[in-house]
């Protein structure tokens, strides 16, 4: 099922166990990839508000990490962590994210999900394409109940407003 708002759609196939998040971005692709891509701007979009993101780490090139925590308002730290397969700068990565500990060991109680993301950039707009794949189905119910596409298009709305 596909549902679209302002310039945003998001079609969950749980069939065929994918997420896809396309959103597009009034400026352009260099300025989009280094939001993406550089901690100092994940930091500042990342959590949808109250929430903001922390980074422990980053390390953005193929082999590399990111060691991230949620932090609600009131202190307390959910942590994550994106490991980077593949990167074309200004044009895409591929990554796979899970939930850990505050040392980047992966929790077992909660799915992971594999990201490729993708950004298409044409004059000051830019289109980044999000498809996120999960092992089963499961996985991505459990991600959706735990409130993934509110959170997730409330940060692409804080990222929209940094850019």
């Amino acid at each position: 099922m596909a549902a679209t708002t302002k310039n945003v759609t998001v079609n969950k196939d749980v069939a065929n166990k994918k997420i896809t998040v396309v959103r597009e971005f009034d400026a352009p692709v260099e300025r989009v990839w280094k939001a993406w891509t550089e901690k100092e701007s994940l930091d500042r979009w990342w959590a949808p508000r109250p929430w903001k993101a922390e980074t422990k780490s980053m390390d953005f090139r193929e082999g590399g990490s990111w060691l991230y925590a949620m932090v609600g308002p009131d202190g307390e730290k959910h942590w994550a962590a994106m490991n980077f397969k593949k990167i074309e700068t200004n044009k895409g990565y591929t990554a796979e994210d899970y939930f850990a500990d505050e040392n980047g060991k992966r929790s077992g109680d909660l799915p992971g999900m594999n990201w490729k993301t993708t950004f298409a950039g044409s004059g000051d707009t830019t289109k980044v394409t999000i498809e996120i794949t999960f092992s089963r189905e499961e996985d991505l119910q459990k991600i959706l109940e735990m409130g993934f596409e509110q959170g997730f298009l409330a940060a692409l709305g804080n990222l929209d407003e940094l850019l």
